[in-house]
């Protein structure tokens, strides 16, 4: 593995991502019990954009940079941007860009900083260097459970967990293909360990059949509802670049999907490139079994005959 999330921390991509991790936990923690959040791509938790890496591609600028200076942002982005002043305030004012933001909080510390007495955050980082980084930001914290594992794995290996409800962040690098793949097994292993936990899946977008081809895969893991949300910053990109990004979850959380109509609203507007950019969230329609694809037709076909 290669990817180093530095380069693209608080991109328009984490944005949404992040909008939407802190919106489906912010719903889940409304109620009174104790939740595991497994987050299997965690990273090193905290990112630094004025070091080498941040400084080097400024991507934060076009994404959470841009809604820094938003006044009543809808609820969903107003818990999110909270979050990450939060975590950007314990760094101090001292080297603080004009922007005002030094420090980004990655998905296991939006999480962590959500965390009730009861809840747990096991948080999974492959990449033996972002490892390192991600347990010594953690270190001492009896919440927080750091593996340097294999996050896939880890979904088997979890559920169902003692609190007996979960929320399952999975934000694959992509960078093998069959990285969706691997995705859709694991969760398809999760889904039948915990059919009532919460699964959501991040998924870039450079090509709209590939897309499809990972929403339509969550959605065929389970019989409960699936939800896509997805945030095209413009539609006329050249090819192989990244212009949309989405997320899709097995058993949003009531009034997951209002809150994020609400935040794409203003994203598309705040985001959007050009004039093409669009927000969209929406059920996943679930595939037809093969079986039923291809009797199908041939019930249509007796079905018309005419009576003997």
């Amino acid at each position: 593995m290669n990817y180093r999330h530095g380069y693209h921390a608080g991109n328009f991509a984490d944005v949404l991502k992040h909008v939407a991790l802190v919106a489906l936990l912010t719903r889940l923690m409304s109620k009174d019990k104790p939740l595991l959040v497994l987050d299997t791509h965690a990273g090193r938790g905290g990112y630094d954009l004025t070091g080498a890496q941040g400084d080097t591609t400024k991507e934060w600028k076009r994404g959470v940079g841009l809604l820094l200076p938003m006044r009543a942002p809808p609820d969903a982005i107003a818990d999110y941007l909270d979050l990450v002043r939060r975590f950007d305030r314990k760094f101090g004012p001292m080297g603080k860009p004009p922007e005002g933001l030094s420090h980004y909080p990655g998905s296991p510390r939006l999480a962590r900083a959500m965390l009730r007495a009861g809840d747990r955050l096991v948080a999974a980082e492959l990449h033996r260097d972002e490892y390192r980084l991600l347990r010594r930001e953690f270190a001492g914290d009896p919440m927080v459970e750091t593996r340097e594992t294999d996050g896939y794995a880890l979904i088997r290996a979890s559920l169902p967990p003692p609190e007996r409800r979960a929320l399952v962040h999975v934000d694959p690098p992509y960078e093998t293909r069959d990285e969706a793949e691997r995705a859709l097994h694991a969760i398809g292993q999760g889904v039948r360990r915990l059919p009532t936990g919460v699964f959501a899946l991040w998924y870039p977008i450079k090509d709209e059949v590939a897309a499809r081809a990972i929403r339509e895969g969550v959605a065929a893991l389970s019989k409960a509802e699936t939800l896509a949300v997805e945030l095209r910053v413009a539609t006329n990109a050249p090819a192989q670049s990244l212009y949309g990004t989405g997320i899709v979850v097995i058993n949003p959380p009531w009034t997951f999907a209002e809150h994020m109509r609400e935040a794409l609203d203003v994203l598309v507007r705040t985001l959007g490139a050009n004039a093409t950019a669009r927000g969209d969230v929406f059920a996943v329609a679930k595939p037809a079994p093969v079986e039923a694809q291809v009797e199908a037709p041939q019930r249509r076909k007796r079905q018309a005959a005419p009576p003997r």
